[in-house]
């Protein structure tokens, strides 16, 4: 790695931001170089009080942060809040990516632009995929207001690397880990497992749709790409190139829940709840990581099943502690 490291992370509160901070600061004994860590958001532990959507804001920001890269994770990213509060996901999602990748051309051209996308801005290329993992090279056809939002920054984020932004933009599939909200399917299912076993609400758990297929990724692995592409010498041979982060394995919903009650010794009855039965829903959505693993060694490694027992264990210890 080249010396002297700046890394300004957005969005660094939330759960891919924690994660993203812990997998850079485990990288400091291997720098062998100054590695500084600067966050920016809305909440009171970032470094950086930052609306995203406020252009003057985030010039200031890039102005007087000078960053040598910058990993964009701010969004409102869970799927119901866009469709709830449709201004504020494109506010946010696009205006406010539109907002930090101008000012970085402007103020940190050098700075490598490390762009979280959405597998959902694929949207109904999956279904003419006829359920085959997709390549980056598919057309994006969001099919839902955040999907819509992702495709639409990272389009904007594409174009500009012809006019000189070092991007590197990543199309995540389903990541899921310890400490991510109910508001994801892994972990609403596991919450109120462990909900059941503390005693807290009868055995009875509520779902959505079982039968759809999905691409399925650990938040540690999806972190390490991110990490290396803002990090690694290698990675300026990439710059605007567009990479999935998936396993290309899809797994069925019905097959999580099953697992997860497996791993909770539960005896459990499962009720259908219309309030989690989305819009249009796709039966299968995979990727295809050839890409990523041609460019950084990228491929995930962690196993579903740690996934989904340290999912778990992280409910119940933080219901434990209410």
């Amino acid at each position: 790695m080249a010396r002297g490291h700046r890394i300004l992370i957005t969005g660094a509160s939330g759960f891919v931001g924690s994660w993203l901070q812990r997998e850079l600061e485990s990288r400091r004994p291997a720098a062998g170089s100054e590695l500084t860590i600067v966050t920016a958001g809305q909440g009171d532990a970032s470094d950086w009080k930052t609306n995203i959507a406020d252009r003057g804001q985030v010039e200031t920001l890039i102005r007087d942060c000078r960053p040598t890269a910058i990993i964009h994770l701010a969004a409102i990213a869970a799927p119901a809040d866009a469709r709830r509060m449709p201004q504020r996901a494109w506010d946010v999602n696009f205006q406010g990516t539109m907002n930090l990748a101008y000012a970085t051309m402007e103020f940190a051209p050098e700075a490598r632009f490390i762009f979280a996308g959405s597998s959902e801005a694929y949207g109904a290329s999956f279904i003419d995929a006829a359920k085959a993992p997709i390549r980056e090279s598919a057309a994006l056809k969001p099919m839902n207001v955040y999907g819509a939002t992702k495709a639409a920054a990272d389009v904007l984020v594409g174009q500009l690397a012809y006019d000189g932004l070092k991007s590197i933009r990543f199309r995540p599939f389903n990541h899921t880990g310890p400490g991510q909200t109910d508001a994801y399917v892994v972990s609403a299912f596991a919450k109120q497992l462990a909900e059941i076993s503390v005693g807290g609400k009868p055995p009875r758990i509520s779902v959505g749709n079982l039968s759809a297929f999905r691409d399925f990724l650990d938040v540690r692995d999806v972190v390490r790409a991110y990490a290396d592409a803002a990090l690694i010498e290698g990675a300026a041979d990439h710059l605007g190139g567009v990479f999935n982060l998936s396993s290309g394995q899809p797994v069925q919903i019905q097959s999580i829940l099953d697992r997860l009650i497996a791993l909770s010794g539960l005896d459990v009855e499962i009720e259908i709840d219309p309030q989690r039965l989305r819009g249009p829903e796709i039966t299968v959505a995979a990727g295809d990581n050839e890409a990523a693993l041609n460019a950084f060694g990228w491929k995930p490694e962690i196993e579903l099943s740690r996934t989904l027992g340290d999912v778990l264990d992280d409910w119940k210890i933080r219901l434990a502690g209410r």
